[in-house]
Order: C-alpha cells, then structure tokens, then sequence
C-alpha cells in the first residue's frame, strides 16, 4: 500500500512537467491540473492499485492535461498486468507520438493491429506512426486500413487525407488521387469540428482554393487546443502539399507558421517540427 499511496501522490502533483525536447530544441510542458482530474484519478486509484480500468482511468486523465510522459508510465503499469490489452496498446503507442518516441509507437501499435485488425483508431495512429519515421508507403498501408475500417464518414473522411499525404510523399500520385476520390463531392462530415479534413480532402482533389481551406490563425499566446488544432492540421497539410509539389519555400513558410502556435500535441505540430528538423 506505501508504493500504492506514493504513485498515487506523485500523480496529484499540480506542478507542470516537461514532457519532451524537440527535434528543434524547444521544451514542451503538460499543464496545471487545475480541475484536480488528476488528483482524483489517484485517490480512485488508492482502492485498488492493480486494477488495469483504474490505471486506464488515471492515464486518461493525465492526458488531458498533456502529462503524456506520465501517462505512458502508467499504461506500462497497466500493460504488465495485461500486455494483450489492445485498448492500452492503443492508447499507449497514441502517446508515445506527441512524446516524439515514434519507433516505440510503431511497435505498441502494430501489435494492436495484429491483436485487433478491426481496431480502427489501431491503424490510423500506426499510420501516423509510419509517416513521421518517414515510411510512408507502410503509413499510407496502414491509413487505408483505417479508411476501411472506419465507423462513420468522419473517420473515413480523416483517415483518407492521410492516406492521401502519405502516398504523395511516397511518390504515388496516382493512387493518391484514386484514394481522394472516394470522398464524392456531395459527402459531407457530421461533426462540425472535423470540417477542416473535409476541407484538406476538397484541397487536394482542386475542389477548394488554399485560401478557403485554411483556418484562422490562432493568436501566438493561445494554447486551446480547439482552435489551434483546426489551423496545425490544414496548414501542416497545405505545407506538405507544397513540399511534394516542388515549392519547398511556400511549404517552409506553412510549417513555420504552424511552429508559432503551443499546442505541441497535434500532428500538424509534430509534422511541421519533423520536416523543420531536417533543415
């Protein structure tokens, strides 16, 4: 119970921690746990310190303050207690990505796929995996997995501008504008805060001008992830669409911009830092 009460303790701690140094030298930090999710998570956990639901529940809880680093310790507790539990797999190797520990996920992810090969968000997350090591013929592989097993149309809409990116960069334009095409012009996405895919997509296939498909940019001192996210996602994705059409000063200028926001959690962030990184 001691090791239980001290665990359990350390995850209270408000104090923000540095989760990760960038490729670029920038530190990057979780957040105060101002609404005390964390601290409950821990207490909760107090009851019973073996128990993978409760671990699950405090790791949930660290990431939504973006104690990522933590909450992949503790997934590891979890998983040694059932290492064949595809929804930790899953939720670790998501982790592990903002974390920069690309190779790490590809392993946790994989597994969950091969454990799991309906497990949608298992496919989309290695593709993302895949793609920032730079391996992009397997990141669009496993993007179409994702696609074909999406849910709803959000989730196919989502995954195919991956699975779009990922073939470009793997120089297969013309499976990539196949891939495009299988969102037929009067589909529509459901949930408003994912429209901006559906604008990528509606970029890629001519569809949309540049300057319609991308968002606001977010004030230089916001860290909301809702309203950074939509800008990091559609500007990391226009910039790339630059990079693969031979304008790498129009996509540097995208992948920059992307770079002055703090929400260093979305992949539009982790995509811009790596293609800035190789400068």
């Amino acid at each position: 119970m001691k090791i239980a009460l001290i665990l359990a303790l350390a995850a209270m701690l408000p104090a923000q921690t540095l989760q990760v140094t960038s490729a670029l030298g920038r530190k990057f930090y979780s957040l105060p746990d101002e609404k005390g999710v964390v601290a409950a998570a821990g207490k909760a956990l107090l009851a019973d310190s073996k128990s993978p639901e409760l671990l699950l529940k405090l790791a949930q809880a660290q990431i939504s303050v973006w104690q990522d680093r933590e909450a992949v310790a503790t997934l590891g507790r979890a998983l040694k207690i059932k290492p064949d539990d595809v929804a930790l797999l899953v939720e670790r190797g998501h982790r592990e990505l903002p974390l920069r520990e690309f190779t790490k996920a590809r392993a946790d992810l994989g597994r969950a796929a091969k454990l799991d090969p309906k497990r949608m968000d298992a496919w989309y997350h290695l593709g993302l995996a895949h793609y920032f090591l730079g391996e992009f013929a397997p990141a669009a592989e496993a993007f179409q997995h994702a696609v074909d097993t999406a849910p709803n149309g959000d989730e196919k809409i989502n995954s195919t501008n991956w699975v779009y990116a990922a073939l470009r960069r793997a120089n297969k334009p013309d499976e990539a504008a196949k891939a495009a095409a299988a969102i037929p012009p009067g589909m529509k996405n459901t949930a408003e805060h994912t429209l901006f895919y559906l604008n990528l997509v509606r970029f890629f296939q001519g569809a949309l001008p540049e300057a319609q498909a991308v968002p606001p940019e977010p004030a230089k001192d916001n860290t909301d992830q809702e309203k950074e996210l939509p800008f990091d996602t559609v500007a990391y994705g226009i910039g790339n669409w630059h990079l693969y059409n031979h304008e790498p000063a129009r996509a540097q200028e995208y992948f920059r911009r992307v770079m002055n926001g703090h929400v260093w959690i979305t992949w539009g962030f982790i995509g811009s830092e790596v293609e800035l990184a190789k400068k």
